[in-house]
């Protein structure tokens, strides 16, 4: 037996095939690089929903892509870095004609829910500071006075702030109450006799720093009940603005913490028609954050569009980076979340054109597409490598404002919770 063993063993490795360099696998042979004649355009809206706009919207859409990719892109880093506002783009944003988009009558640009949105859309495009501008000052200002004013107020506020001769602020945040603005609100009015006083703070207000007038939300001492006011900056004694410093998002858009001391407001400006109760404030929120929820795919737009072109252009290895395929994997799954965001607020427009927009769908809308946005905006910044956290590619600062957008107009906590009250029938909130 143990001299047989070895010879045993020998046979078996003669029946096996030999292991020869000829018979080892092979790789295929690398196929040659070949730059394609004229590459595509970057396209964010792949499945075309500007197009079903009719002829006049779709006209100023393109209006507004114009200025954002002639006047905004140019000059945007800079103000960006320097954590500035451009006051040189204010012009040329009156000649857009979108000051209260949606807005029917009293000298608004009024139009579609949809054309609303795609403005807001393609504003975010090119920053979202820009996009936040136009949101704060027709959407959530004027917004106000045309869900919650009088005709007189409507009147006499509307048609400047459509002209753009006014511009407007909205101040619910407070630096104590912040998500639990409903029950919590700690700035109070008080009438005495044809006139109320205003007194506390308010933080985070976009645009606050160097507006005309501010829409000022506060608790009345006599019921108990949130109620809101036109604040006109620049001649009411008692009402103070400073700008906050050191942030790492929106750095365009001028954000100011206001000080509210015994400020006297005419019981003119108060908003009586519609705004009794922090009901009221919830329905200008309502479009606000579907306003929100299309902002926020235009920033997922501007980042999907500055990648495609670096990767349409970075050459590595001898090649564009756009020809590998684990940069087309990311640029897909980009345009992927895009379109999905794109369909959830198309959808949304539709239902506000019909009057059937809620607060729980609003709500659903908001949270998912800027929980989507950290994720595209994310990959983007991925794609580009070391140079993705350099603010010259764009792609850093959209990846710095998404993570505002996911904040702001309500934390994507709370739209979650809103949604799940909804849903289930029991309210988590605390």
């Amino acid at each position: 037996m143990n001299t047989t063993a070895p010879e045993l063993v020998t046979e078996k490795r003669k029946e096996r095939p030999a292991d020869t360099p000829a018979q080892a696998p092979t790789s295929l042979p690398k196929k040659p690089f070949v730059q394609p004649k004229q590459l595509p355009e970057p396209n964010s809206d792949f499945y075309q929903f500007a197009e079903t706009l009719p002829a006049e919207e779709l006209a100023i859409v393109k209006r507004v892509r114009t200025f954002v990719d002639t006047k905004v892109e140019p000059i945007i880093t800079k103000y960006w870095v320097e954590d500035e506002f451009p006051f040189e783009l204010l012009p040329a944003v009156k000649e857009l004609n979108i000051g209260g988009l949606g807005i029917q009558g009293y000298g608004c640009a009024g139009g579609s829910q949809l054309l609303f949105g795609l403005v807001a859309m393609e504003l975010g495009r090119g920053d979202a500071s820009i996009a936040t501008l136009q949101g704060v000052h027709s959407g959530l200002a004027m917004g106000s006075i045309a869900l919650c004013g009088s005709e007189e107020q409507k009147q006499k506020w509307l048609p400047p702030m459509a002209r753009w001769e006014k511009i407007g602020c909205f101040g619910l945040t407070e630096p104590l109450v912040g998500s639990g603005a409903g029950g919590g609100l700690t700035t109070t009015a008080k009438r005495e006799g044809d006139t109320w006083v205003l007194n506390g703070q308010k933080r985070w207000i976009g645009n606050a720093p160097w507006c005309d007038i501010s829409i000022i939300w506060a608790r009345d001492l006599d019921d108990n009940q949130v109620k809101g006011f036109i604040v006109e900056n620049k001649t009411t004694p008692g009402f103070s603005v400073e700008k906050m410093h050191n942030k790492i998002a929106l750095k365009v858009v001028q954000n100011g913490q206001i000080t509210l001391k015994d400020c006297r407001v005419p019981d003119a400006n108060h908003l009586a028609s519609g705004s009794q109760s922090f009901r009221d404030t919830a329905r200008v929120l309502r479009g606000t954050r579907y306003y929100a929820g299309w902002e926020t795919t235009g920033v997922q737009m501007g980042a999907y569009e500055h990648a495609l072109k670096y990767a349409q252009e970075r050459l590595q290895f001898g090649r564009p980076i756009g020809s590998f395929q684990m940069i087309q994997d990311l640029l897909a799954k980009m345009l992927g979340n895009i379109t999905a965001c794109q369909c959830m607020v198309a959808r949304i427009a539709q239902l506000a054109d019909e009057g059937k927009l809620t607060e729980q769908q609003s709500a659903l809308s908001k949270g998912f597409t800027t929980a989507k946005t950290r994720e595209t905006v994310s990959w983007g910044r991925e794609l580009l490598g070391g140079n993705g956290i350099l603010a010259d590619y764009h792609v850093a600062r959209f990846f710095a404002d998404a993570e505002a957008l996911y904040s702001y107009e309500g934390t994507y906590q709370m739209q979650n919770l809103i949604v799940g009250k909804a849903i289930t029938g029991f309210s988590a909130f605390v």
